[in-house]
């Protein structure tokens, strides 16, 4: 009896999610939608599980949403952005964010990678130089090239407050290192004073902090640029096994799919220092972004994202499995447009190795997306811009100084775009209009 209630109870959520659906002129698959349910039904919120077939691992849920199709591909990409494994550095190379739920959000703008870094030493100033020796390593390493060019490195945080570039950088906030700077493994600042101060890499050692890598990455056989990042997650393993984060937390692992199962030893150990709050103080962590990027800094794209993992790490399936399908809308394309801009800024400036080709075929790409996906006179204006860069790629105009700016001015529109899908859609649905409205209460 009990058995045969479970299922009518889940066929009634299935109807419910499909009537709202259509409510929101959204499409769903049937069976996709029962066979997701069913599997988050028996999946454990800390769970994880290895894929032995793929060789992949990471949280129940998340796998669920992994398109092991993209495998190669990411694997390629990983071999740039990773730092390696060395007698006293063990690492466990992850997909994150958009890119590690692929089969929902099949247009993701970037390649979001995260890296645990264990490093055996004496002492955490002999982990934190072992550290900056990696980064800048693997940054020279992979400087530049014909199919990749590094963009920025984070690594340290400052003591006091800086001046640089005319912007004041209060203490406390992380170092951002330009491709140049980590070259000379040196910067030039000012301090409050006005008095000039030579930075050196080392710096950094005295709190890593933040550490995250970025470069443009070109896929020719693609067509395409795309953003590539690293966040590292870094830990100190003293001599008497105890392990300590150098910034001051072990993340957890609800958004990441792991691509090496030969990691899985570091993994289980890391794992065991992870707090049984984690789960509570991450729902914290995004449900403050949520509110940021519906009330402070809107964009409801990302807040989207954020308020799917919400759901689906907190029993709130039904709204979980619609939000789930906004990402297979159309529409959501918008959202790949709108960060490759940033890609192809990057990409495309003068002294840029990246090949002028690709980037033809991927502002190409972004003209048809928007043609196909839009309408109405922003699509021309995005349209026309879109015309206008490709014709500096080629060398038809020169934009010069107009280039960044007329990228920020697409940019804008398309997040306009974006933002009046999402919210239109999001607001639409009544267990997101319930769990915002919470949040002005707070």
């Amino acid at each position: 009896m009990t058995d045969e209630r479970s299922t009518i109870d889940a066929q009634e959520e299935i109807e419910h999610i499909i009537k709202t659906a259509r409510t929101l002129g959204v499409e769903v698959d049937e069976t996709d939608v029962a066979q997701w349910l069913t599997a988050m039904a028996t999946s454990g919120t800390m769970g994880w599980e290895v894929d032995e077939e793929a060789g992949i691992y990471g949280h129940e849920i998340t796998l669920l949403d992994f398109d092991k199709a993209t495998l190669d591909r990411y694997r390629r990409i990983a071999d740039i952005v990773q730092l390696p494994d060395l007698p006293n550095v063990e690492t466990a190379i992850s997909l994150a964010g958009s890119a590690a739920q692929g089969v929902i959000q099949r247009y993701p703008g970037d390649c979001d990678y995260f890296e645990r870094v264990n490093i055996k030493a004496e002492t955490r100033e002999e982990a934190c130089r072992i550290l900056a020796k990696l980064i800048r390593d693997k940054a020279l390493d992979k400087f530049e090239g014909p199919g990749y060019q590094l963009i920025e490195i984070k690594f340290g945080t400052w003591k006091t407050d800086v001046v640089k570039d005319g912007e004041r950088l209060s203490a406390g906030t992380p170092i951002s290192w330009n491709p140049d700077e980590v070259k000379a493994g040196k910067m030039l600042v000012f301090r409050t004073s006005g008095e000039p101060w030579e930075v050196e890499w080392e710096y950094g050692c005295l709190d890593p902090g933040w550490c995250k890598m970025d470069w443009v990455i070109a896929e020719p056989e693609r067509g395409r640029v795309v953003n590539a990042s690293n966040m590292l997650d870094v830990t100190w393993e003293a001599p008497d096994g105890s392990i300590t984060p150098l910034d001051g937390f072990i993340d957890p692992y609800f958004q990441e799919v792991y691509l090496e199962a030969d990691s899985v030893p570091l993994f289980t150990k890391l794992a065991q220092h992870i707090s049984p709050q984690a789960l509570d103080a991450y729902v914290r962590q995004i449900t403050g972004e949520v509110y940021k990027y519906t009330h402070k800094h809107i964009n409801y794209g990302k807040a989207a994202k954020r308020l799917y993992n919400i759901f689906r790490l907190t029993g709130r399936h039904r709204a979980a499995a619609l939000i789930r399908e906004l990402f297979d809308e159309p529409a959501a394309l918008l959202y790949q447009v709108w960060s490759l801009l940033d890609t192809l800024d990057d990409a495309g400036k003068p002294d840029s190795t990246i090949d002028r080709e690709t980037l033809v075929q991927q502002t190409d790409a972004l003209i048809k997306n928007v043609i196909e996906t839009c309408e109405g006179p922003l699509e021309t204006q995005i349209v026309m811009s879109l015309i206008r860069l490709r014709d500096d790629i080629t060398g038809r105009v020169q934009l010069g100084d107009d280039w960044s700016a007329l990228i920020a001015e697409s940019r804008a529109k398309t997040e306009e775009l974006v933002n009046e899908f999402f919210r239109a859609k999001l607001l639409a649905i009544p267990e997101v209009q319930e769990f915002l409205d919470s949040l002005e209460e707070q």
